[in-house]
């Protein structure tokens, strides 16, 4: 059972991202695997949470979930009080591309098109001035250290480059929530620590709601609030005991 400290005690119209009864099946040979099995969660306007638990727990499915990027068995998922689940394709699109921003363990950049088409992608879908979408990607790409990689491509750009550029292709459409899988998973100490922080710092400044999955204890006790998926369930934990569990 999720307790009320785990959806945050928010309304479901005041909450960027949340989702209620969330239940999802895989069909697999003839056997039928339950990953979640009720999920409740209200992320908080501009709160940073983890989510840890142990590998094959169902946290990046749950997060998929969250982004509308696949369709849960049973359940909603509400985006500023938008129900994804009862939405068409189009629809649904439309509402991520507007409000939430995804940062993935490997950076999923275009490889043949430079940091600064890439930045813009999301922009350009939304048919904007490719002037304005130019001068914002730019902007965005100098805020987060890269102003003069503009034109390189991804095979030219350092894993934490590439990582820093897939921050800002996350943050361009000016997203509610950013959800992170593993987003430092593949990154040398250095250069994840340096991402973490751009994450955070960036958070801080636009008010945009933060939810990564992670396996580091580091990171999870970073964040404001801590959850573990375990049975098919969150659960909340003290950060305390994070680092003790996980």
């Amino acid at each position: 059972m999720t307790s009320d400290a785990v959806t945050g005690g928010k309304e479901l119209d005041e909450a960027p991202l949340a989702c209620r009864g969330l239940i999802k099946r895989f069909d697999e040979g003839g056997a039928t695997l339950q990953v979640l099995h009720g999920v409740d969660l209200t992320v908080a306007p501009g709160e940073t949470l983890a989510i840890i638990g142990e590998s094959g727990a169902g946290k990046t499915t749950l997060l998929q979930l969250l982004g509308g990027l696949d369709e849960p068995t049973a359940g909603r998922v509400i985006v500023y009080g938008q129900d994804l689940t009862t939405l068409n394709g189009k629809a649904r699109g439309v509402l991520r591309n507007r409000s939430l921003g995804f940062v993935y363990q490997f950076h999923h950049l275009l490889p043949e098109f430079t940091a600064l088409e890439n930045v813009a992608m999301p922009l350009l879908l939304r048919r904007e001035s490719l002037a304005d979408v130019r001068a914002h990607a730019t902007s965005l790409l100098e805020r987060v250290g890269l102003g003069e990689r503009l034109t390189h491509r991804p095979g030219e750009l350092s894993g934490g480059e590439r990582q820093r550029v897939a921050v800002a292709r996350a943050l361009v459409t000016g997203p509610g929530v950013v959800l992170a899988d593993e987003p430092t998973g593949n990154l040398d100490h250095r250069s994840g620590e340096r991402t973490l922080e751009l994450m955070l710092e960036l958070n801080r400044e636009t008010g945009a709601s933060l939810v990564i999955v992670t396996h580091s204890n580091d990171i999870a006790q970073r964040m404001d609030r801590v959850l573990e998926l375990a049975g098919g369930l969150l659960r909340d934990v003290p950060k305390l005991s994070a680092v003790q569990s996980s």
